[in-house]
């Protein structure tokens, strides 16, 4: 299992959004003025903060998971066979959470015996004990 990004260029990022978001909320040119006149207006602009940066910081987060990437799809959810093999591509999907859409990227496997797909990692994050589901009994050791 490993991460699909590195800490620097995560933090670079992050850092690059934070910049933007100031930039926009503070200018550093004194001749510009902040933006909001009245608190509700800056609870505004503080919502914006949290729509941008928090799914970027989650985005983020997720790819830095040593749990982001398998190597093995582990066994098939499907029929139990450990006949399974990881897919070359992966995809994108878009989360939506209550500060605004993640993007996340997803691994997918087929298995060999039943000709089934599915994501490693199940419906979290993450590896599912090597790829069972918690369906098929991956998670029952968890209230």
């Amino acid at each position: 299992m490993s991460a699909l990004t590195d800490r620097q260029k995560a933090r670079e990022r992050l850092s690059q959004v934070f910049q933007s978001i100031l930039d926009k909320m503070v200018p550093v040119d004194e001749s510009v003025p902040l933006p909001g006149k009245k608190f509700v207006e800056w609870e505004d602009l503080a919502d914006e903060v949290d729509r941008t940066l928090v799914p970027t910081f989650l985005e983020e987060r997720a790819a830095l998971e040593a749990s982001a990437q398998v190597q093995s799809g582990g066994r098939c959810p499907h029929c139990g066979s450990d006949r399974v093999y990881l897919m070359p591509q992966g995809s994108k999907v878009e989360v939506i959470t209550p500060h605004g859409p993640v993007v996340m990227h997803k691994q997918h496997c087929r298995c060999r015996s039943c000709d089934r797909t599915f994501s490693p990692s199940g419906a979290r994050l993450g590896s599912a004990s090597g790829g069972e589901s918690v369906a098929q009994g991956g998670g029952t050791d968890r209230p």
